[in-house]
């Protein structure tokens, strides 16, 4: 098949918006469903030029199991909550990693925060893809840089998502009236982002990494109907990890 050849699993809101870009750069997208072969469809696209997993958090572990062993130098990451070891654990070792700053809901355009920053071997294609619908985007120089933005992003998310289940309302109103338990989710956040990456992370450069997107949008509602399962896959990694994390497990309780 031809280099141009994207595979795209998964098509969901965000799956579409990369398959609209990379259509518009002249790929040939070929969509795997949920029930599809992918052994039978790598025989038949055994090089494609990007392998992109647009699934949503809970199913990436279960297709990443399941990829072909041939597809496996050709992926790109697109989730929330995602770390290298995410990928590492199923022998895949560079894939291409964008960490979303925009949002796509049912009906609605698009919505960019922040530029979007991708890292790895097909990061031009999909900044190609992205800039050609006007979604921003900005490479990256290492892999260091990419976990740093992974994991910002993580604290970012989780934070919100967590402490919005007990503060409601929108980013902006988050750290304005609640920047105690903004921050004390936050510190908790990180805890266990040190844990799962094996780092200590600047916390400092985090949090003003946090700030930057809630000044790009502070009316972004906290909470989304992913917070309660996040607080879920957070209080099990503190377990693992042997944290205390008093915040969450409050916010539990509510």
């Amino acid at each position: 098949m031809s280099n141009t050849t994207v595979v795209m699993i998964g098509l969901g809101q965000l799956g579409r918006i990369f398959a609209g870009g990379l259509l518009r750069k002249g790929c040939m997208v070929v969509p795997v469903n949920r029930n599809d072969d992918m052994a039978q469809l790598a025989l038949a696209i055994p090089d494609p030029a990007l392998v992109m997993v647009a699934v949503g958090e809970n199913d990436l572990q279960g297709v990443l199991a399941a990829l072909p062993e041939q597809w496996k130098t050709k992926v790109g990451l697109i989730q929330n909550e995602l770390l290298p070891s995410d990928w590492t654990r199923h022998q895949i070792n560079h894939p291409t990693v964008i960490s979303v700053w925009f949002e796509k809901k049912k009906g609605v355009d698009a919505k960019p925060l922040l530029p979007s920053p991708v890292f790895g071997p097909a990061a031009d294609l999909i900044a190609a893809a992205l800039q050609a619908i006007d979604i921003p985007v900005r490479a990256l120089s290492s892999e260091q840089d990419l976990l740093y933005e992974l994991v910002r992003k993580n604290v970012y998310i989780l934070t919100t998502n967590i402490a919005g289940m007990k503060t409601g309302g929108n980013v902006g109103q988050l750290w304005e009236g609640h920047r105690g338990i903004a921050t004390s989710v936050a510190e908790e956040v990180m805890d266990i982002q040190d844990w799962l990456t094996g780092q200590q992370h600047d916390r400092d450069r985090l949090m003003q990494g946090v700030l930057e997107a809630f000044d790009a949008d502070p009316e972004h509602p906290c909470m989304g109907r992913s917070a309660p399962d996040r607080l879920a896959r957070a209080l099990v990694h503190a377990n693992e990890a042997g944290l205390s994390v008093p915040t969450l497990r409050e916010i539990a309780q509510i």
